[in-house]
């Protein structure tokens, strides 16, 4: 793959709770912008990835040791996913080989040290924080009524009496909020890499599978807070491999509708003056809940879910 790519990875979450703090609500800056981290987009591409039979690195897996449940280390998960033992005595080279074999490493890059070898892969996918703009967003906290009688509260009744309430706990998530993620893809990261021969670089089919995570994974990837959260837009942008464009979630804007709700992007003047060195203009969304309003020239429009070219 030769060209870079542009774009941005549009997420919404209806009473769902994208990406929590350590205090249980969705995170935010300083100032009260609402935002997800880049972690939090990539964890469910490699679980998605990782369910399709994918090798994924970077993600959490669980052993069993001598009857106790604990979670692998990396060279344990290294181990694991390549069938292999890692030791001082392991060519250097043939673990970076290993390593670019993960679908993980191959997009995002990795930091690895185990076993003497210690390497730093900047990915040719890079991915920003991913900002709400919808700036009526609120968070609701349901309280939550357990089945179970609380055992801590009875070890603490100093008469020694059982506790009679069930345990009261809480759950805190996003009336609404649409996250907005820029994302680069740089093919060009991996060429000291190519020189050495531990890798080919990054392949259009490595691009297709981390279209394919960019479009699907949120969807795909249903927990208890994550069940209303939902891939709805994406935009890529295809230019010559020494293009250089801003990150573009700062062109778009979020509008609340009555019947639909409106994504302005707003960058057409910026593309249009390098348009001779744009490739391709796609455009995925969510037709049934969503407009896309934008003055750019020569934009393919799918339909996200069907992948469908939208007339």
């Amino acid at each position: 793959m030769n060209n870079r790519v542009y774009g941005v990875i549009g997420i919404s979450s209806v009473m769902a709770n994208w990406n929590a703090d350590f205090s249980g609500y969705p995170k935010a800056t300083a100032g009260g912008e609402v935002f997800g981290s880049d972690k939090a987009l990539k964890y469910p591409m490699k679980k998605m990835w990782e369910d399709n039979g994918e090798k994924v690195l970077y993600i959490k897996s669980i052993k069993t040791d001598e009857g106790k449940y604990n979670p692998r280390t990396l060279k344990e998960r290294y181990e694991h996913i390549f069938n292999e033992i890692l030791d001082k005595n392991k060519n250097n080279l043939d673990i970076l080989r290993k390593l670019f074999q993960a679908v993980d490493v191959k997009n995002f890059g990795a930091t690895f040290a185990e076993a003497g070898a210690n390497f730093s892969i900047t990915g040719a996918v890079q991915i920003g924080q991913g900002f709400n703009k919808y700036k009526d967003s609120e968070s609701q906290v349901q309280n939550i009524l357990s089945p179970f009688q609380d055992s801590k509260a009875t070890e603490k009744n100093k008469n020694n009496e059982e506790a009679k309430n069930t345990t009261l706990g809480t759950k805190i998530v996003s009336d609404e909020a649409h996250y907005f993620y820029p994302f680069t893809i740089n093919p060009k990261a991996y060429n000291e890499f190519i020189e050495m021969g531990v890798t080919e670089g990054y392949t259009e089919e490595d691009y297709e599978k981390f279209k394919d995570a960019a479009l699907t994974s949120a969807t795909y990837f249903v927990t208890n807070s994550k069940v209303g959260c939902e891939n709805e837009f994406a935009l890529f942008i295809e230019t010559d491999g020494d293009l250089y464009l801003p990150n573009l979630d700062k062109y778009i804007g979020f509008t609340k509708g009555g019947e639909k709700n409106n994504i302005h992007i707003n960058c057409a003047e910026l593309l249009h003056d390098v348009s001779d060195r744009i490739h391709k203009i796609e455009i995925y969304y969510n037709p049934y809940t969503t407009v896309v309003d934008t003055e750019i020239v020569d934009i393919t429009y799918y339909n996200i879910f069907t992948k469908q070219v939208i007339q």
